[in-house]
């Protein structure tokens, strides 16, 4: 691609949460050692020229996929029940802060995740309504795993949805159903949550369900509201565990998957390890979807877990996705293929994380 391709493809996503994110750091106060990372984050981080893309939302005609010959028999991961739950997900309809479909989703997580063994715990905050005199009622899910072990892992992701597909050509304003953002994550957390008791991991796992991460309807206004209050939370109010490593799951069940490095986890110096286990994981695997090289710099909820909650968290996203924020992401655009790849990576890494 030429350099002046390369100039007029950078991506309104994180160009929006670039700017976004800095307005939320500077509206409230965190305690005094969050301030400070906050400020740090709003003069580096979220103050720097948002990352040139190699591209939109689609595949490269040039680009060459990484696909592995794996199929959902070779794949101890249960895809096929995950994307199972993807469905179920969707099948609630729209799913933003606040409104009922949300809270109908809320309490499905909730039943499942307490069936299978879970501790489940609504971390509630508000926030006033983006373009109304009203407040907005949200709460991030936190289900603990082995709850006595200091040493934890947090696997997180968003499970709120796009008030509206604001890409959509057609209708921006019409209806956003969110498979692959994020029902899939969700659902691959739901799947995770049947073979914890198997996998022996040395650490206990945290689930982080996050609201808010984008009750936008412009791409002006705020993102990643849950995932900044988690971590003023974990701040201010120290527990008696500590995360030793983060993950955050975002569109990761499309059907032609392909899973770059993120730079941001790429950049952090105590990120940099994880990345470098989890893809190595892939690779001992046979999981090719996950391509060991970096590409895209992409504003999600792991800057907030990173830079204030100092939590060492990932990226994992494939954000080459066409139906990003339209009507279009459905889980028809979804694999339970795609869903056993990164959930079969996921386990063998909590098998053998040190």
């Amino acid at each position: 691609m030429r350099q002046s391709e390369l100039l007029r493809a950078t991506d309104r996503r994180t160009a929006a949460k670039h700017s976004s994110a800095s307005r939320v750091a500077s509206r409230r106060r965190l305690a005094r050692r969050a301030m400070v990372l906050a400020a740090a984050v709003a003069a580096g981080v979220f103050g720097g020229v948002a990352w040139v893309f190699l591209g939109g939302h689609g595949r490269s005609a040039t680009a060459q996929a990484a696909v592995s010959r794996l199929t959902l028999e070779d794949i101890p991961f249960n895809g096929s029940r995950a994307y199972e739950s993807l469905k179920q997900l969707c099948a609630i309809g729209p799913r933003p802060s606040g409104s009922p479909g949300m809270e109908t989703q809320r309490k499905l997580l909730v039943e499942h995740f307490q069936k299978l063994g879970g501790q489940v715990e609504l971390q509630r905050f508000r926030v006033k309504h983006p373009e109304e005199d009203s407040t907005v009622h949200m709460a991030n899910i936190v289900v603990h795993w082995d709850p006595a072990k200091a040493s934890r892992i947090l696997l997180c992701g968003h499970y709120d949805t796009l008030p509206f597909p604001l890409e959509d050509a057609e209708n921006p304003r019409g209806r956003f159903i969110g498979a692959n953002d994020n029902a899939s994550g969700v659902a691959l957390l739901m799947e995770l949550a049947h073979d914890l008791p198997a996998l022996h991991c040395r650490y206990g796992i945290d689930f982080l369900l996050l609201d808010g991460e984008e009750y936008i309807f412009n791409y002006h206004e705020p993102f990643f509201l849950g995932s900044q209050y988690f971590a003023e939370q974990y701040v201010r109010n120290p527990q008696p565990y500590h995360y030793r490593w983060g993950i955050l799951l975002d569109m990761i069940g499309a059907g032609d998957l392909q899973i770059y490095e993120e730079r941001n986890s790429l950049r952090w110096r105590d990120t940099r390890p994880l990345v470098a286990s989890i893809w190595a994981t892939a690779a001992r695997l046979g999981v090719r979807e996950f391509v060991a090289k970096p590409k895209r710099e992409i504003r999600d909820d792991h800057l907030m877990l990173h830079e204030v909650g100092h939590i060492p968290c990932i990226d994992i996203i494939d954000f080459d996705y066409p139906p990003w924020h339209t009507q279009g992401d459905l889980p028809a655009r979804c694999s339970p293929l795609s869903l056993a790849k990164v959930g079969w990576v996921l386990e063998e890494w909590l098998k053998t994380v040190k």
